[in-house]
């Protein structure tokens, strides 16, 4: 975690937050851990003891003034509900184009075998739905993608997961493996 201190005439403050007087005792054991070069309790509580990398900056000849709002980016966890993969949840833009990818597919299926959907999203923009066998392997997508696009057949791509992202690096991996069933893939150019 990224701490920035700024020290002031009347106080300091922590990540442009609010100014904290030198004469509160919590806030004078704060500052006497960091002159000791140690990491003050409040701090080591805020990073569950992850590492802390603690910035300051001198302006003691300036009163404190508050800082205009900004955005900050979510530097927090998220939580995740679910299935380990997301399925897909977003319609194809027409039935036909769904139809129209299936039939021109060249994947075979094995109907006897269980099978899956597989929405990708190609870093042209377009997006291929095909059904696959479940015991398909990472490189048939690969494969699928060539034979749809050939365009990208000298690009060099990987593919990768939605949330969380997940780089499908071993593609002799089935996508039961993988654990992608029914799932959105991304392709991303290197």
């Amino acid at each position: 975690v990224q701490i920035l201190l700024k020290l002031w005439r009347n106080g300091f403050s922590l990540d442009d937050g609010e100014l904290r007087s030198y004469s509160d005792p919590i806030n004078a054991q704060f500052l006497e851990s960091v002159k000791r070069g140690e990491i003050p309790v409040e701090l080591q509580r805020l990073v569950h003891g992850g590492q802390v990398n603690l910035d300051m900056e001198d302006h003691q000849e300036q009163e404190y003034v508050k800082p205009r709002l900004r955005f900050k980016a979510f530097s927090g966890e998220g939580q995740k509900l679910g299935s380990l993969t997301p399925e897909i949840v977003s319609t194809p833009s027409s039935p036909e184009e769904e139809e129209k990818s299936i039939l021109n597919a060249p994947v075979l299926i094995d109907d006897s075998m269980p099978a899956t959907k597989i929405q990708i999203r190609l870093a042209d923009g377009s997006r291929l739905i095909q059904r696959f066998n479940q015991t398909h392997r990472i490189k048939d997508i690969r494969d699928f993608i060539i034979q749809s696009r050939p365009a990208f057949a000298t690009a060099d791509f990987v593919l990768v997961t939605t949330f969380p992202n997940r780089e499908l690096t071993d593609e002799s991996l089935t996508l039961q493996e993988a654990d992608i069933l029914n799932t959105v893939i991304l392709q991303q150019l290197k």
